[in-house]
């Protein structure tokens, strides 16, 4: 799932992108104006990835954008942006839902292997309670659930820890390899802390984490420090970061082994623009972030310019093929948004 290189990269993926963008421009009234606005013509080609149109992830928010008809809609996700300017709203039919949780297994699959581990998440079993019309946290724990077998949800119904439930998991599964999935900031607090408090061991553990750093760099605590402290405190080293949004569900750009970049799987892309010029940069120069997959097909959320800020390590030079980035924080004035930040809990300073 990792094994393109970028040249093959370009090769594979721009003649699908091209031919999403005109199935989505068929399907959804509101794109297609969009782009004839932009003048772009029905029959235009593209010669790169980064020339393709790409939408500001913010539309998702104000316009209702879909390519299926109402009667096909299956499930709608919601991101889990601030109040004051909406939350994105995205439309998926079965083949969809189905299509995204195929490419996330596949995706992870690199770093999990084929086997359904044992499964800590780190959150409560309520955020999962509505199966139609999730928030972003809600979509990002049942889908990373898919993967796992055995759950154990380590907050309560009244969003405290359960350590009683932590350590019955780790008596039962702590010998053997066990998956662990939450939001950055809720793995440090409800996960970390715990473990290292009652000095618990976690090093069998496969730990999948997303969400905003804010919080944790506020307590001085970055990238570097999260793996550190793991794996001095708790034995954990398998840890991955991704990248990842509601409005591109089903993608997630993932850590390297190294912990030092994220990586594209094979069906998608990113490419950092110029805010000034919206040129692609070249590699060591930050840019906002462009996100680019094949999943999406039942809305046009297949080019999307996020309001992320990001740099481009290097091509074709990192632990997989490819483009490695890093995320470097959000636009400035940008709305604060993040799974982990939506979350709320008495005494907890948010």
């Amino acid at each position: 799932m990792f094994s393109l290189s970028q040249a093959e990269r370009e090769a594979t993926l721009l003649p699908q992108l091209a031919e999403l963008t005109a199935h989505h421009r068929s399907g959804s009234p509101g794109y297609d104006r969009i782009l004839s606005a932009l003048g772009i013509e029905q029959d235009a080609s593209f010669g790169r990835i980064s020339e393709l149109p790409w939408l500001p992830l913010r539309l998702f928010k104000t316009h209702e954008l879909k390519s299926i008809p109402d009667d096909e809609v299956f499930k709608v996700l919601t991101s889990s942006g601030t109040t004051g300017s909406g939350a994105s709203r995205i439309y998926l039919d079965r083949a969809a839902a189905a299509a995204q949780t195929r490419r996330l297994g596949a995706t992870l699959q690199t770093v999990l292997g084929s086997a359904r581990l044992p499964m800590l998440l780190i959150d409560t079993v309520a955020i999962v309670r509505n199966r139609r019309s999730f928030s972003a946290r809600g979509a990002g724990v049942l889908g990373m659930a898919n993967f796992g077998r055995k759950h154990v949800y380590v907050l309560d119904e009244n969003d405290q820890p359960d350590v009683a439930a932590l350590k019955q998991f780790l008596a039962r599964h702590g010998d053997e390899p066990f998956l662990i999935f939450g939001f950055t900031f809720m793995v440090w607090l409800y996960l970390y802390e715990i473990a290292r408090e009652h000095r618990l061991d976690l090093s069998n553990g496969i730990l999948i984490h997303s969400g905003g750093w804010k919080k944790l760099t506020e307590r001085a605590v970055d990238n570097a420090e999260f793996r550190r402290r793991f794996r001095e405190d708790t034995g954990l080293r398998r840890i991955h970061n991704y990248y990842g949004m509601v409005e591109q569900i089903g993608t997630v750009f993932l850590e390297g082994p190294s912990g030092n970049s994220l990586y594209c799987p094979d069906f998608a892309d990113v490419v950092i623009r110029d805010p000034a010029t919206w040129r692609e940069q070249p590699v060591g120069t930050p840019g906002v972030i462009e996100v680019v997959s094949t999943l999406p097909r039942s809305y046009p959320g297949h080019v999307l310019l996020t309001e992320d800020v990001g740099v481009c390590h290097g091509i074709d030079d990192g632990d997989w093929p490819g483009k490695r980035f890093s995320v470097l924080g959000r636009l400035p004035r940008a709305e604060a948004r993040g799974c982990s930040d939506t979350f709320t809990a008495a005494g907890v300073p948010w």
